[in-house]
């Protein structure tokens, strides 16, 4: 897995690799596919509604994504510093870190969520919200607001902790969130005995509830004296040039790589609206379908940015190396069982989410694409885990606004208007951006320039 020139040190044998590689990716894998499953329920579970409920629910998502696009870059530069400083053996610099962090996150958040409440209305519309289901998407997405404060700072605790390469702790978080998101999803949205029935509502208060109940046991992890990451050590809370100097110089690059993404996400997300409520709930189900494999991705990507931090801070490039290309052949063998699944189960997974043929039908179609996409996606995931862990967010920065930002959006609306392809056209336009992202961020970890960074 490495030249022996670039070699700097004993190397375990493989069968360590593979085993350290997977005890701290399988913690992120099962919580992202366990997250990413009961996202597909939420979807079925409110599809019960009628035509346009599902519409409703997923217009909201690349605004709610925007607004915490800064909670998003800043766990980036958390999770990057704090690997380092466990690779460095620096646990009070890990907790100043952590702290800074924390303070950060609540402030950012609060912020977002107000300007969210407040601009809700031209933030749905502009996203492309028809007038069929707007009342529904605005009720949902004000609810949802209340929950960003809860949901960011629970995400930062978890990307300090996966730095440490605890990531057992954001998995039960997010474990037991989604266990209550359900049950409430269940109790509140067609009304069960006493609850009432409160629809599209009551999925979003159950969202928040969940976002309250994985924040509070995120802070409860942090109150053992003895844990790597504690409230309990004597690590500062002011937020100094020293700490915040080295989270801005990722987090910056982050943010950037963020801006592009949602940029992208969001004029994609539009241009597919407008091909109509059939199109765009068939759209919003083969999203949630292709998340299965973006959940084994991004598990493994945590993994991967968390090892190449830790190696790194040890000075160990070489073993920075070995784990992303570990991580890579791990994710190839799940890929590959994703590919036939997809192919195989197209009808009926579809058919989970709604029972309209029109949908179902276009949607498997959609599918073929899916299967065919799955590589491409998982192995992208992971190399940009590898080069964020790094600090290298400049490059990945660079990355989507090349792919994301303008492939995708200008292929999709040539593909689907002037070329009259519909959603298939959307979906080839991603599946072309996810091999470019495959392909830049490949040849830059082959190069091996992101070893160097420091931090």
């Amino acid at each position: 897995m490495i030249k022996p020139q670039l070699v700097t040190g004993d190397l375990p044998p493989s069968k360590i690799v593979y085993h350290k590689f997977f005890n701290v990716a399988w913690p992120s894998a099962i919580e992202s596919l366990l997250v990413g499953l009961i996202g597909s329920v939420d979807t079925m579970m409110v599809g019960t509604l009628g035509k346009g409920a599902i519409a409703a629910v997923g217009i909201t998502n690349q605004p709610k994504f925007i607004l915490l696009a800064v909670i998003f870059s800043l766990n980036v530069g958390i999770t990057a510093i704090v690997a380092r400083r466990k690779g460095q053996q620096d646990r009070e610099g890990a907790n100043h870190t952590l702290r800074a962090g924390m303070i950060l996150s609540a402030l950012l958040s609060l912020t977002m969520s107000i300007l969210g409440f407040i601009f809700a209305v031209p933030i749905l519309k502009f996203a492309g919200a028809e007038a069929s289901y707007l009342k529904d998407a605005l009720d949902y997405f004000r609810v949802l607001m209340v929950s960003i404060f809860f949901t960011a700072l629970n995400l930062t605790i978890n990307a300090a902790q996966r730095g440490s390469g605890n990531t057992k702790i954001s998995m039960r978080t997010n474990i037991v969130a989604n266990i209550v998101n359900i049950t409430f999803n269940y109790l509140l949205i067609n009304g069960i005995g006493f609850f009432p029935a409160l629809g599209v509502k009551g999925a979003a208060i159950a969202t928040c509830l969940g976002a309250i109940a994985a924040c509070i046991m995120s802070v409860t992890t942090l109150l053992k004296g003895g844990a790597f990451l504690s409230l309990r050590s004597k690590a500062s809370w002011r937020i100094n040039h020293r700490v915040l100097e080295p989270i801005t110089k990722v987090s910056g690059s982050a943010f950037v790589e963020q801006v592009f993404m949602r940029i992208g996400f969001f004029a994609y997300a539009i241009i597919v609206a407008k091909l109509g409520t059939t199109s765009y709930e068939a759209h919003l189900i083969c999203i949630n379908i292709l998340n299965l494999s973006f959940c084994f991705g991004d598990g493994f990507s945590v993994a991967a940015s968390s090892l190449v931090g830790q190696s790194l801070g040890a000075k160990r490039p070489d073993m920075a190396i070995i784990y992303g290309k570990a991580g890579q052949r791990l994710a190839f063998l799940i890929s590959s069982i994703l590919f036939i699944f997809f192919i195989t189960g197209r009808d009926f997974l579809v058919s989970l989410f709604t029972n309209d043929p029109a949908i179902i039908t276009l949607g498997a179609g959609i599918m073929l694409i899916i299967a065919f996409t799955t590589h491409a996606q998982t192995s992208q995931v992971i190399i940009s885990g590898c080069l964020r862990g790094a600090g290298d967010t400049v490059f990945v920065a660079i990355t989507s606004m090349i792919s994301v930002a303008l492939l995708r959006p200008t292929l999709t609306w040539l593909l689907c208007f002037p070329l009259s392809f519909g959603l298939y056209g959307a979906w080839i336009a991603l599946c072309g951006d996810q091999f470019l992202r495959l392909i830049l961020n490949f040849i830059r970890f082959s190069n091996g320039k992101w070893t160097k960074i420091k931090l």
